[in-house]
């Protein structure tokens, strides 16, 4: 047997249970994603537009600012994180991005092979005629 003993803290929560948090607190929140959200906005808007990024990487800039962006709005306005009792928000992230990679990703293939087995316009129009 150990010789520590459990002393309750209050940080004990249930799962879907968030910590308390005063009403200044979850503003600042709210303020710091908002600011971190239109500087990544300004920035994206500012690489598209000007010629002192080097051009060919213009859109790895702005994917990468993409994929900040999300993640500023996942960690700020829909408080996904990593603790414990978001796992099932996880979850259900990740399976909505399967869902929506599967459906992208099975449009775009059925598409090239529609593209790749379709005969040529000209050749549709004589077989009508």
């Amino acid at each position: 047997m150990s010789d520590q003993t459990h002393i309750p803290t209050g940080h004990d929560l249930a799962p879907g249970e968030e910590e308390q948090h005063s009403v200044g607190e979850r503003i600042l929140g709210y303020v710091v994603g908002l600011v971190l959200a239109l500087l990544l906005t300004a920035t994206s808007f500012f690489i598209a537009g000007t010629d002192l990024v080097w051009q060919p990487s213009i859109p790895v800039a702005l994917i990468v600012l993409a994929i900040a962006q999300m993640g500023v709005h996942l960690v700020f306005f829909l408080h996904i994180t990593t603790g414990p009792d978001n796992t099932n928000n996880v979850l259900a992230l990740a399976f909505g991005l399967l869902v929506v990679f599967l459906v992208v990703g099975g449009t775009v293939w059925i598409m090239s092979h529609l593209n790749g087995n379709m005969p040529p316009m000209d050749q549709i129009m004589r077989m009508r005629t």
